[in-house]
């Protein structure tokens, strides 16, 4: 479900009680432990993190008119989503995320390529959330994004 909401503020605002909590102690954690360069703005119908055209002004191959992707939380119909290209690109850091769960959750990892969804707020792992935002770097992300994705 992509919100038509054009700030993160206004984002959470809309969202049910349960989900507003959980969306904005996701935001909390994320925008304390990411890098600096990443900028927050509503990317896809959702609350992204990118890297800015200021950053790197060629932007996103897909759509050079939008800013570089890197990791996205969102509010969907049926649980929390939060998207991070780095697990969906490097399998290393895929592998410690998976390690570092399993060691502090007793809940199965419902995950995609880059998405992990939480059906219940009270399993969302807030802590290493914050970890896996901090683990990239705006230039190790260019870097691995220009090596392998742009063409």
């Amino acid at each position: 479900m992509q919100s038509k909401e054009i700030t993160p503020e206004a984002y959470i605002e809309s969202l049910p009680e349960e989900r507003k909590t959980a969306i904005s102690e996701l935001r909390k954690v994320i925008k304390k432990n990411l890098p600096k360069g990443f900028v927050e703005e509503m990317s896809y119908g959702m609350i992204g993190y990118v890297i800015p055209h200021k950053l790197y002004p060629a932007g996103y191959h897909c759509n050079p008119k939008l800013p570089v992707p890197f990791m996205n939380i969102a509010s969907q119909k049926n649980f929390v989503a939060i998207y991070h290209m780095g697990l969906y690109a490097k399998p290393e850091m895929l592998k410690w995320f998976t390690t570092e769960y399993q060691k502090n959750n007793t809940s199965k990892l419902d995950m995609g390529k880059s998405c992990m969804r939480f059906k219940k707020m009270d399993q969302i792992p807030f802590k290493l959330i914050g970890e896996l935002a901090s683990k990239m770097t705006p230039q190790d992300w260019l870097d691995f994004y220009e090596k392998n994705y742009k063409k």
